[in-house]
């Protein structure tokens, strides 16, 4: 169980001055209140839920609840008409993104009955329950004075299938902030020299997503390794048979070399209480740590599909990206694109290191490399493509004037050819064709790797950076 579990704060708000004017309808809005409660409620989340507050003294008492039930997220459910004094002293104090649901009960007020009641005082309470979308300007209006962000989902809280889809993907998002907030990020080693695109400010990324960032020793790991028992080994190398498509060339040596390495590796991200890393070491010909970074792709890759997401080249930003789409259940593989088939009209993406099996094409198979091209060292390596479908590509990019933009883009991995040179490798297809993808994210200046994750989940990193206070640019 996560010693900070996710939390959502839900609550209406009305006017106490109409419950003893029409009968009923004080119940029947907190019987709605009720219906999102339970729609949102799941085993990873927690929900909150306060009722109506339709009184200052319940707005108090909301925030003093929100804040010492330290939610994530706050839903506010604008169930009839309520003064925004009641709803700004209920959430300025809490400090957590505030979404306003302006939800009337049905489609559409059922004029004929409604005007055949005869009783103009249960015609207007009818009227009352429908009467969402009379508060919303005014708690605009207000928040806006206040400086409080705010988002909105208007629509109908029975049968409309659009109402689940953006309230889920709120949750979805906020989920997604809480995990970055207490993720660790180990550092191991150093940057790939000369790189200039994947520098980044780790001040920024810590303020930016939260978390905490470790710098990491190679001598740490090599030690993990040097008292690694043949046991563990063994049990390494199952891991690696069942997961993996281990082809015949594949040396005995390397394959044991990588075994002890990913359980020294294993031991390291448990020791430091990682939920993702990034690494590179060049070292010297024959020294040890050369043995580590050389040996280091199938257990990365592991821990990859494990959900503690590896990237190489020291790529903070990447590394960020990938916990993203992890968190999002689509995955997250370390990837950039290299070539253009123009025949096909399609983007070769992909990248030597660490890959996520969980969404590959198939078995991801092993391969045997005697140059790991612009590093060192000689040994065995993963190659995979992304499962063919809806794809979504995430970068963490860094901007002028020190501030951090998430950069999406949605695509399909389609089969055909691909390198079999013991790389991840994938086919992409983008609804604005492989030049104008090109050009267009290059536009706004990325780092050249990204993160590629299965299915389209752009609306999620959308609202994600809202949530964040951050840009977010979709370039298809």
């Amino acid at each position: 169980m996560h010693p900070f579990p996710f939390k959502v704060g839900l609550f209406g708000v009305g006017l106490n001055t109409y419950w003893p004017q029409f009968d009923g309808l004080k119940a029947r809005l907190q019987g709605y209140i009720q219906e999102v409660a339970q729609q949102i409620q799941r085993p990873d989340v927690e929900v909150l839920n306060l009722g109506l507050v339709d009184d200052i003294d319940k707005a108090f008492a909301a925030s003093h609840a929100l804040r010492q039930a330290d939610v994530d997220l706050v839903f506010l459910y604008a169930t009839t008409y309520a003064v925004s004094s009641t709803v700004l002293t209920a959430v300025a104090r809490v400090k957590v993104p505030v979404v306003v649901l302006n939800l009337q009960p049905e489609a559409a007020i059922d004029y004929q009955r409604l005007n055949a009641m005869g009783d103009r005082t249960r015609m207007t309470g009818e009227w009352l329950a429908y009467c969402a979308s009379c508060t919303v300007p005014e708690i605009a209006n207000v928040f806006q004075r206040a400086h409080i962000p705010f988002h909105q989902v208007t629509g109908v809280l029975h049968g409309d299938p659009h109402v689940w889809k953006e309230i889920h993907g709120w949750v979805d998002a906020a989920k997604v902030a809480h995990t970055m907030a207490h993720n660790r990020l180990g550092v191991l080693g150093r940057y790939y020299n000369g790189m200039l695109d994947i520098y980044t400010d780790m001040t920024l990324q810590c303020a930016t997503f939260g978390g905490h960032i470790e710098i990491l020793e190679m001598d740490e790991l090599a030690e993990e390794c040097r008292s690694v028992s043949e046991s563990e080994v063994a049990d390494k190398l199952a891991q690696f048979h069942g997961e993996f498509d281990i082809q015949k060339d594949c040396g005995a040596d390397d394959l044991v070399l990588a075994a002890r390495t990913a359980v020294g590796l294993d031991r390291l991200i448990a020791h430091h209480q990682l939920g993702a890393m990034a690494y590179f070491c060049d070292s010297v010909p024959g020294h040890v740590h050369e043995q580590l970074i050389s040996s280091i792709i199938l257990g990365a890759s592991a821990l990859t599909s494990q959900g503690v997401p590896i990237a190489g080249e020291y790529e903070i930003k990447n590394a960020q990206a990938m916990k993203i789409m992890h968190s999002l259940g689509a995955g997250g593989s370390f990837t950039e694109y290299y070539a253009v088939d123009f025949n096909d009209d399609v983007v070769l993406m992909g990248h030597d290191g660490p890959g996520h099996s969980g969404i590959a094409q198939g078995k991801t198979k092993v391969r045997p490399l005697q140059v790991f091209h612009g590093k060192v060292g000689t040994g065995v390596s993963v190659e995979m493509s992304v499962r063919h479908g809806p794809v979504t590509l995430l970068s963490v990019a860094e901007q002028p004037g020190g501030q951090l933009q998430l950069l999406c883009a949605q695509a399909e991995s389609v089969s055909g050819p691909i390198l079999e040179i013991g790389n991840t490798n994938s086919r992409y297809r983008f609804d604005i064709g492989a030049r104008g993808f090109i050009e267009q994210w290059n536009r706004h200046g990325p780092a050249h790797h990204c993160a590629i994750g299965v299915g389209h989940v752009a609306d999620r990193i959308h609202k994600l950076a809202a949530l964040l206070n951050i840009d977010c640019t979709q370039v298809c």
